[in-house]
């Protein structure tokens, strides 16, 4: 009886194929065999993205003595048609202007804030209404630079045209109202800060970043009456006062 052994060539054949498959069945089981990676909780999840947060509001204030002074000056004139009464008008407004000139008012300091024509209507017995003339008029504003001559420039514009030229109001403000606001501002924030501090002690936490703040308009002084004095008053007696800028700001801070 003969045995026959495999060659050597075909051995080692069988041997390479048996390693690929082995390979074949170890990457494929891989991927089961891997584990899974932990997960946090939905909980803790939430925890750490949602902080607890405080909304506080700060108000600031600022007051300086103020510069300027701002003067609402209008003329007006009504005729039976609307070419007089526009002309009657040209005539008041130039002759305000030309007492302004002569007062040291630059130009820079003259603005035309409206110019108006209106039609003038007058009622009959029969309830009927008739146009019967025009009203023309221009409003300007003029800053006195000088407050110590507010007044002298008043009585001046209130003489110049009698009934045609008025003063309908003045405000006092400063010049460059950027550091009274910048002034404002600061103690805005500082109230801010200090609420939200507060808020932080009283609820048991401490007070974390800030997340967002915001600034909402401010507040600057309204118009005042003036009266109406003729020019041969040496002054009007105006009270200046101070000028006072108030700021508002919104702020979100977390609590830790």
């Amino acid at each position: 009886m003969t045995i026959r052994r495999p060659s050597a060539v075909r051995t080692a054949r069988l041997l390479a194929a048996t390693a690929v498959l082995g390979g074949l069945l170890t990457g494929t089981a891989a991927p089961a065999l891997a584990a899974v990676p932990d997960r946090p909780s939905l909980r803790t999840t939430a925890r750490e993205t949602t902080p607890a947060t405080v909304t506080v509001t700060g108000n600031g204030r600022a007051s300086a003595a103020p510069d300027l002074a701002i003067l609402s000056v209008g003329v007006e004139a009504t005729r039976p048609t609307a070419k007089e009464a526009m002309a009657a008008q040209t005539t008041a407004a130039e002759t305000v202007l030309d007492v302004l000139h002569r007062q040291g008012i630059a130009d820079r300091d003259i603005r035309t804030d409206s110019l108006s024509l209106a039609p003038v209507y007058t009622q009959n017995k029969d309830g009927d209404s008739k146009v019967t003339g025009y009203q023309a008029g221009q409003s300007f504003s003029v800053k006195v630079r000088d407050l110590d001559r507010t007044g002298q420039v008043i009585g001046a514009v209130n003489d110049a045209k009698k009934d045609a030229g008025r003063i309908n109001g003045v405000v006092f403000d400063v010049a460059d109202p950027s550091a009274l606001r910048a002034k404002a501002r600061e103690a805005a924030y500082q109230d801010a800060y200090d609420k939200a501090v507060q808020h932080a002690r009283l609820s048991g936490h401490r007070l974390g970043r800030l997340v967002s703040l915001s600034e909402g308009e401010s507040v600057r002084p309204g118009p005042g009456a003036a009266p109406e004095v003729s020019a041969d008053e040496p002054t009007v007696p105006l009270a200046p006062g101070e000028i006072e800028e108030q700021v508002t700001v919104s702020a979100v801070y977390e609590l830790i």
